[in-house]
C-alpha cells in the first residue's frame, strides 16, 4: 500500500501525533487534524491549552494516587466517606467505573497496574508497600480487591493477600461467578455495583 501523501508537511506531522493515540488509525487522524482546522483558532488552542495543563499541571492524590487536583483527592477528603473499608484496584479508570455504580462508599487505594512478569511489572513497581502502611495506620477494617479477572489479576490478588494476612484487617473479593469481564471498565455499572456488594471473604473466593 502506498504511502499517504499530504499537501502540507505540518497536517502530516499533527496526524502522525494524532494517530500515537490509542484506537486512532491514520485516517481517523486525518479527519480529526482536518477538523481542528475548520475550527476557529481559538478553539484548537483551548484543546492544545488542555492537554498541556493536563500533562504539566496534573497531581496524584498522596493518599490513594488517583488523579487529582489537589494533594488530596476528592474522594479521599469527603467527610462522608466509610475510612475504614478501601477497595484495591488497577488503575484510575477503575475508580471512574466503580464510582459510576454509586453503590461503594469507602475509599480506594490505585495500585497503578498488576504484577506481570511478562511485561516486567513486579510488586516494587506497583503502590503495594503504600497500601500495607496505610492498613497498618488509618484504621481499616477492611479491604477489597477490585482486580481483573486473568491471570495477573489472581496473581497480584495472591500476593496482596499475602502481604496483608499478618494485619488486622478484613480481605475480600469482588463477586465471582459474575460476568464481569476481564476489565472492569467494560463491565455495565449494575453488574458492577452488585458484585461489590456481594462481595465474599477472599480465602473463600477461589476454592
Amino acid at each position: 500500500m502506498s504511502h499517504q501523501q499530504y499537501p502540507s508537511v505540518l497536517l502530516e506531522n499533527a496526524v502522525n501525533e494524532f494517530s500515537r493515540l490509542p484506537g486512532i488509525g491514520r485516517k481517523t487522524a486525518l479527519r480529526l487534524a482536518l477538523h481542528l482546522l475548520r475550527q476557529p483558532v481559538t478553539e484548537a488552542v483551548k484543546l492544545g491549552e488542555a492537554v498541556i495543563k493536563l500533562r504539566e499541571d496534573i497531581r496524584y492524590c498522596r493518599v490513594c494516587h488517583n488523579i487529582s487536583d489537589t494533594e488530596v483527592c476528592q474522594i479521599c477528603s469527603h467527610p462522608g466517606r466509610d475510612t475504614s473499608t478501601v477497595c484495591v484496584v488497577e488503575n484510575i479508570r477503575d475508580v471512574m467505573s466503580i464510582e459510576n455504580t454509586q453503590q461503594f462508599r469507602g475509599l480506594y487505594h490505585v495500585l497503578g497496574g498488576i504484577i506481570s512478569p511478562m511485561d516486567g511489572i513486579g510488586p516494587a513497581d506497583l503502590e503495594i508497600n503504600s497500601l500495607v502502611e496505610r492498613v497498618k495506620t488509618d484504621g481499616i477494617r477492611e479491604i477489597i480487591l477490585a482486580l481483573s479477572t486473568t491471570m495477573e489479576g489472581d496473581t497480584t490478588n495472591f500476593y496482596l493477600f499475602r502481604k496483608l494476612a499478618p494485619l488486622d484487617v478484613k480481605v475480600t473479593t469482588i463477586a465471582r461467578g459474575i460476568s464481569i469481564g476481564d476489565e472492569l471498565e467494560y463491565a455495565d455499572e449494575v453488574t458492577l455495583g452488585r458484585s461489590i456488594l456481594n462481595r465474599v471473604e477472599f480465602s473463600d473466593s477461589y476454592k
